[in-house]
């Protein structure tokens, strides 16, 4: 892997768990330092991320990380729900029904597993289910066989992945996220695009009423 690929992966997976707040400053000389490599692939990494919207240019500070709030939600999933939808129907069409339904079951013991939570979710758990969920996300994709719609949703769940972690999900959501996904892998595996279409917008307005509920709570900081 290139220098810059791994910087690139490093500050991208740091951004993503908040490890790197919104506002730090991401200074060449001090990544290049940190992460055991020269300013050129630093300098390449910080290029695409700021591609990507995690970094922004700030006047007198350099290269930043870019804000995130729970407000963005609607205007994430004005363009989500229809790209989602799509995906899953061409996925219906196209996939491996066995793959599906081999994710369905799992799904299905996420579900129990963290039904049984008694209180918080353990990290690894709920690191276990986000693990998961990408998977599922890459059946999808390879199922499509459509470069310019996967594309656009990798770059559209990017964001999401930051909303999703200030929203917190609480063990009851997570619990309803994982039944919604079985629900999705059982439809598309039936084959029917309609019904798989369906399930989707079932999940993703599920998670739209969930986050935005967050974002309404006086508890919640709408900006981090």
């Amino acid at each position: 892997m290139r220098a810059s690929d791994r910087a690139y992966r490093r500050l991208r997976e740091e951004i993503l768990d908040g490890a790197l707040a919104p506002g730090t400053v991401l200074g060449e000389v001090e990544q290049s330092e940190r992460l055991g490599v020269s300013r050129t692939p630093v300098r390449e990494a910080l290029s695409r991320l700021t591609a990507d919207g995690l970094a922004d240019q700030a006047q007198g500070r350099g290269t930043v990380v870019s804000s995130v709030s729970l407000g963005d939600v609607d205007l994430l999933f004005e363009l989500r729900l229809p790209l989602e939808m799509q995906a899953a129907r061409l996925a219906a069409q196209r996939g491996d029904p066995e793959r599906f339904t081999a994710l369905a079951r799992r799904f299905a013991q996420a579900e129990e597993a963290l039904s049984s939570a008694a209180g918080a979710v353990p990290e690894d758990q709920e690191a276990r289910y986000y693990d998961l969920a990408e998977e599922l996300d890459d059946a999808v994709a390879e199922a499509v066989d459509n470069p310019y719609l996967t594309g656009m949703l990798r770059s559209l769940r990017v964001h999401l992945v930051r909303v999703r972690r200030l929203a917190r999900d609480e063990p009851a959501r997570l619990t309803e996220s994982a039944r919604e996904h079985r629900s999705v892998c059982s439809a598309i595996a039936s084959g029917d695009p309609d019904t798989a279409a369906a399930a989707m917008l079932i999940h993703l307005r599920r998670s739209l009423a969930y986050i935005t509920g967050r974002a309404a709570s006086p508890a919640e900081s709408p900006q981090t």
